[in-house]
């Protein structure tokens, strides 16, 4: 009796080259193909080609989706299953740096490495539709989406705080300094505004929340998105400055609470707190600045740290009692969200309570406690009490009445507000997507023509900033670098490059149309494939890659809009990718 074994070098290389060359999981493009047959849509998160090759959870994921794709085939399905590359990025471009060589060498070296073992695990994809958001045929549609976004305004040029080190004359992401210093070398770190390139993510705040409730996805996942946009229900309280024609807007959600402000506290980047302080707190003002200038917003919103803070010598009038509330500048309060100022209730507030107790400041209770609470903030319900008309009140019924109470004198508005925050786009590094765009010599931005996209990466010597701290891509020959117009005005091309997250924001639309030359994605393929039917990632990535990919597909109604695109206009691209995620 003939003896049988299994041997996989053997076997599995066997079929696996069969398959590859039978093109057995090809999907086909053209749509008369897929007539009269179902579609069904399987997306993995395309992995970022930074280290060496697969990790564990890369398999884990892909072979449950392989087992699910391979069924569908079998009961008649036209499945779309692709694979690509997330090849742009920081980690890509620190290797090239150390081994001197061409982050392109680095990257085609790692997809190589990744593309041969997921081959050889044999899983079912469709190799004919591989992308890669660092090749140009692809990144030109990246930079096309942009300049639709900027010639809609949700794209736009801002002096934003960013991790500076001057050692590496480089900026650094908040993940990358720990104490005010570089985690791999040391180096101090301070923070610097510099002028970025911003995404208006927050102008879709309202319509990403209540969308979420239409996108079927774990409850967990919509809950960490709804708690990043954040979405607040208040009033703005407008402050005056004491014996100064100058005043300070608040926003708050706890108008009831106005009688018990007993102090005022601004973020020390506000641009009203050098003009505010006296001469006596000026140089304890200035030092405090200084210090938290190099601390990151996570830093200073610690709710284990040490409260700290500086007394400005300068005061508040509260506008329900007309009482002076000294003012103050501490870190825990952040520029980038609210005003930059707030009112503190210590009495109803456990951030605000610690803050008053550190510095012997006065507390005043608004709501009435049990007769058994301790010394402590009271953040449950109750009636008003030592707040005026309120008293008696419960909270609800008070913040109303404070609302309406405000807003007819002319001292504050209902407002809703959000936790989120516009998207910082630029990156001063060399291995990302080159913005479409020139600055002339009287400051205006223009666009590059859409015939001349895509923008290629330039060939530079070196992969780091300028000596005088410019990004590396001021170090291209003036051939890319310099512009001058038919009509003779000159220009000089953005030497930012767009973040990593860009290419990743709508590669699920693009594996439908792989090859298209001439867009980006045709109506047709959309209006087929999607939604995705399937989609298995990271759960860490439910508020930035997931929230981004939700916020661009929004914006792909700019697309709609456009005459030679009107065949958008009753697509399913006006929503949410209903996608499922799991992991």
């Amino acid at each position: 009796m003939q003896k049988h074994t299994y041997d996989p070098a053997a076997i599995e290389s066997k079929w696996q080259n069969i398959w590859e060359e039978r093109k057995a999981f090809r999907t086909p493009d053209d749509p008369k193909a897929w007539e009269g047959k179902p579609k069904y849509y399987i997306l993995d998160m395309f992995p970022y080609t930074s280290g060496a090759g697969l990790h564990i959870g890369h398999p884990e994921g892909y072979t449950a989706t392989d087992v699910l794709a391979r069924m569908r085939r079998m009961q008649g399905y036209n499945v779309l299953h692709p694979m690509g590359w997330d090849s742009f990025g920081l980690t890509i471009e620190r290797t090239a740096e150390r081994e001197n060589i061409h982050p392109a060498i680095v990257t085609r070296r790692n997809i190589d490495k990744f593309r041969q073992q997921i081959k050889q695990i044999g899983f079912s994809y469709d190799w004919d539709r591989e992308i890669s958001t660092s090749s140009p045929d692809y990144y030109k549609w990246t930079q096309w989406i942009f300049l639709k976004l900027y010639e809609k305004g949700l794209a736009y040029l801002a002096d934003v705080p960013v991790n500076w080190c001057p050692a590496l004359g480089t900026v650094l992401s908040n993940e990358e300094v720990k104490d005010g210093k570089y985690v791999e070398t040391g180096d101090p770190v301070e923070r610097r505004l510099m002028r970025q390139w911003m995404l208006k993510i927050t102008a879709y705040a309202d319509r990403l929340l209540k969308d979420i409730e239409e996108v079927d996805w774990p409850e967990g996942i919509k809950e960490m998105q709804r708690n990043w946009i954040g979405k607040s229900e208040g009033v703005e309280v407008d402050f005056a400055i004491k014996d100064t024609d100058a005043s300070f807007t608040v926003f708050t959600t706890r108008p009831d609470t106005l009688f018990g402000a007993t102090y005022c506290v601004f973020a020390p980047e506000h641009p009203l707190v050098e003009q505010m302080t006296t001469d006596a707190q000026r140089s304890a003002v200035q030092a405090y600045v200084d210090e938290a200038r190099n601390k990151t917003d996570l830093q200073r919103t610690d709710l284990a740290k040490e409260k700290t803070g500086v007394f400005t010598g300068a005061y508040a009038i509260n506008p329900a009692n007309d009482k002076a509330v000294p003012i103050w500048v501490a870190d825990y309060v952040l520029m980038g969200y609210g005003t930059g100022a707030i009112m503190a209730v210590p009495a109803e507030d456990d951030r605000d309570w610690e803050f008053a107790k550190t510095f012997d400041l006065p507390i005043v209770r608004t709501v009435q406690p049990p007769s058994d609470f301790g010394d402590e903030p009271y953040l449950g319900d109750g009636p008003s009490i030592n707040s005026g008309f309120l008293n008696g009140l419960n909270i609800q019924d008070s913040k109303e009445r404070m609302t309406e109470w405000l807003e007819s004198k002319g001292k504050g508005k209902a407002q809703v507000q959000y936790r989120l925050r516009d998207w910082l786009f630029s990156r001063q590094r060399y291995w990302g997507e080159p913005f479409p765009t020139v600055q002339l010599e009287d400051g205006t931005i223009m666009s590059v023509p859409e015939s001349e996209l895509p923008v290629e990466l330039p060939p530079i010597d070196e992969y780091k900033p300028t000596p005088d701290g410019k990004p590396p891509l001021a170090r291209a020959s003036d051939d890319w670098l310099m512009i001058t117009l038919p009509d003779g005005r000159k220009g000089v091309r953005e030497t930012n490059t767009m973040p990593q997250w860009a290419g990743s924001c709508w590669y699920y639309l693009r594996y439908m149309d792989a090859h298209n030359a001439t867009e980006a994605w045709s109506a047709e393929a959309e209006h087929y494939w999607m939604p995705v039917d399937l989609y298995v990632g990271g759960a860490e990535h439910a508020v930035l890659h997931l929230l981004y990919a939700r916020f661009w597909h929004k914006c792909y109604m700019i697309v709609a809009l456009s005459p030679q695109r009107s065949h958008f206009k009753n697509s399913s691209i006006r929503h949410d990718p209903r996608l499922f995620l799991s992991g």
